[in-house]
């Protein structure tokens, strides 16, 4: 059951959403917070530059064909689907603001952590796990904006690319991540080693900004405009989706003949979307808009996949293991044949 229950960040999640509907930031107030925030997400980005080896990711790129369907799962497979599950859902059972929220969790990157820590646990390719995660991170910054204004218009939900935007995300995330890459062969093994010091900059940056959107979605009635039921909604959307994802991600690695360690990092890496840049991102593209009601699919689609994640890597961890004792198995039989003759 263990596996089931929150861990110990979605349960800060859900305590920071509370807070900021009962306590919410506002005024002058919301203005300095604002501030301070941006700082904590330019030194959260900073970090992640100054830990990624140079080393992982020469090793990683040259299984180009992993990384390519990755992405693809990313930042193609995720959109199509959400599109169509627009064209199957009508707006009276998924609100349009929460919709919107769906088509940028279709766009955002994959996450880094969680995916490397699922595929290593399931017994997967690890290093390409690194290189691919990390990539889809680099590549979401340019990404994500463009699909963004390109699904909001295919999916009616007005708008386009904007390059303000877009100068505002490599100003506030990318420069920051740059900064880190040239700094990490002096301060990457250090920053890598002080991980569970340095841990409370990455999740107190992502609390500080879900704190600073809900409190803004509070303050105009959020909890006014959807019901028990839209949430719920929501969820089961998350859960279709993710499914779908799994799914298409194990069987079509399967089908294009990768090996199972290959199958296991595709199944983590392009079934995942990051809260650590979604949350930041929303902060940048939706600026000056209410951004509770979008990042709310994201945050439940977190804890979502999570749960999900944890339960499947044990499975194949636990299949690998009998798979293991059945070629043990087989190799003391065929000794005893050999010995006997």
């Amino acid at each position: 059951m263990r596996r089931f229950l929150p861990d110990t960040f979605t349960m800060l999640l859900v305590l920071t959403v509370l807070t900021a509907s009962f306590f919410p930031v506002q005024g002058a107030s919301a203005h300095y917070f604002s501030i301070a925030t941006n700082v904590a997400i330019g030194l959260l980005f900073f970090l992640h530059g100054a830990r990624l080896s140079r080393d992982v990711v020469i090793a990683g790129i040259l299984h180009w064909r992993l990384h390519l369907v990755i992405l693809l799962t990313t930042f193609g497979t995720f959109p199509l689907l959400v599109l169509a599950m627009g064209q199957i859902v009508p707006n009276s059972i998924l609100p349009v603001s929460l919709y919107t929220g769906m088509l940028f969790l279709s766009v955002l990157p994959s996450t880094v952590q969680s995916s490397i820590a699922f595929t290593s646990i399931a017994g997967g390719n690890v290093p390409a796990a690194i290189c691919s995660a990390s990539a889809s991170n680099i590549f979401g910054m340019f990404l994500t904006p463009l699909l963004v204004g390109i699904l909001f218009s295919v999916g009616g939900q007005g708008g386009g690319f904007s390059w303000d935007v877009l100068w505002q995300i490599m100003l506030q995330l990318l420069a920051p991540f740059i900064a880190g890459q040239l700094l990490q062969p002096w301060i990457g093994s250090w920053i890598r080693s002080k991980k569970k010091i340095l841990m409370p900059v990455d999740r107190g940056s992502i609390l500080m900004v879900v704190y600073s959107a809900f409190s803004e979605a509070v303050v105009e009635g959020l909890w006014h405009t959807f019901s028990v039921l839209d949430i719920v909604t929501v969820i089961i959307a998350n859960m279709v989706l993710l499914a779908m994802v799994i799914c298409i991600t194990m069987f079509g690695s399967r089908a294009l003949g990768f090996e199972k360690a290959d199958e296991i990092t595709i199944t983590f890496c392009g079934s995942k979307k990051s809260l650590a840049s979604g949350v930041p991102m929303a902060n940048v593209i939706f600026a000056g808009q209410s951004i509770g009601a979008i990042v709310l699919p994201l945050m439940l689609f977190h804890q979502i996949q999570l749960m999900t994640c944890a339960v499947l890597a044990q499975k194949y961890a636990d299949a690998a293991k009998r798979r293991e004792a059945a070629k043990a198995q087989a190799g003391t039989k065929t000794g005893e044949a050999t010995n006997a003759a």
